[in-house]
């Protein structure tokens, strides 16, 4: 599924990006094997040794070169079921991150950004994304308590009004 900037263009204002960022269901064996055949296909520099680092590392996340252009794919490896919303890109049936999902973790993001300057992007596409689709507020409000970032998003919200 798309997150990231392509997923805060489509739930809220388009911007432009030098990459794409992805989350992708990846276990041990076929998976896996499915998954770097697609990127491949895809015509990205695939390295499955970059793969099994990040999946190794706990972090799960790889970064991989498109091999004709200067942009790249930020691939979030995860081995829980994905909560995906339905979508179309360019006409073609796909799926992105939730909405909810997409702003917690903007959300996260922003907290863990030094110097703050550098969230900026973040702080307007999670504004974008509440001024621009219906958002579960009381499912944000829930989890950013326990993400401790209640008051990044109050600060947004309240900014907005």
């Amino acid at each position: 599924m798309f997150t990231g900037a392509l997923a805060a263009s489509y739930y809220g204002t388009p911007r432009t990006t030098m990459d794409i960022d992805l989350v992708a269901k990846v276990g041990r064996g076929e998976p896996r094997t499915k998954l770097i055949s697609a990127l491949k296909v895809a015509g990205l520099e695939v390295d499955r040794r970059k793969i099994d680092a990040a999946l190794k590392s706990g972090y799960g996340i790889v970064t991989l070169r498109d091999a004709k252009t200067p942009f790249s794919v930020d691939i979030i490896l995860s081995n829980k079921k994905l909560e995906k919303s339905s979508g179309s890109i360019l006409g073609l049936p796909t799926f992105y991150q939730t909405p909810e999902g997409l702003v917690l973790a903007k959300l996260r993001m922003i907290k863990a950004t030094v110097p703050k300057e550098r969230a900026l992007k973040d702080e307007n596409d999670v504004r974008a994304i509440l001024r621009h689709t219906s958002v579960k507020m009381n499912t944000l409000r829930k989890q950013a308590r326990k993400d401790n970032t209640m008051s990044i998003l109050r600060a947004i919200v309240s900014s907005d009004l």
